[in-house]
């Protein structure tokens, strides 16, 4: 495998947790490319630095955000930003070094942070997407 940190997922990770997922602290969240994978389904993974290492390391929780180029290269922009958003939806509120799974980071939701995203960009605004969903949960 060889990995090689991307510029331009970092930007574009920091503009959508900047405007929909404000929890997520991009100064401790990087981006790469990776190339030689041999899985045949997955097009990007999100890594942690769990809690133990942390605390043997005495650091902050950190992530790394993986996009398999020779699948994600090939994606066209639309589907770019949803696999980003897949993946910076499995970083959970706490910032702690855990993952919010499958349950809560689907398609359906996805594409709900996708629409949010897209409308944020045409008007220009930020919008906490966790803080929109326990106002729909609570009605």
């Amino acid at each position: 495998m060889k990995y090689e940190f991307s510029q331009s997922l970092q930007v574009l990770a920091e503009d959508i947790a900047g405007r929909i997922f404000p929890h997520v602290r991009m100064n401790r969240v990087r981006c790469f490319r990776s190339y030689g994978s041999s899985t045949k389904h997955t097009i990007a993974r999100c890594h942690a630095l769990g809690k133990l290492l942390q605390e043997a390391m005495d650091v902050e929780p950190f992530y790394a955000l993986e996009f398999l180029g020779e699948k994600f290269n090939k994606m066209d922009e639309e589907e770019k930003i949803k696999v980003m958003i897949h993946e910076l939806m499995h970083i959970p509120e706490s910032f702690g070094g855990g993952f919010k799974n499958h349950n809560v980071v689907n398609d359906r939701n996805v594409e709900r942070c996708y629409r949010t995203y897209k409308e944020c960009i045409q008007n220009e605004k930020k919008v906490d997407w966790f803080k929109l969903q326990r106002k729909k949960n609570k009605s």
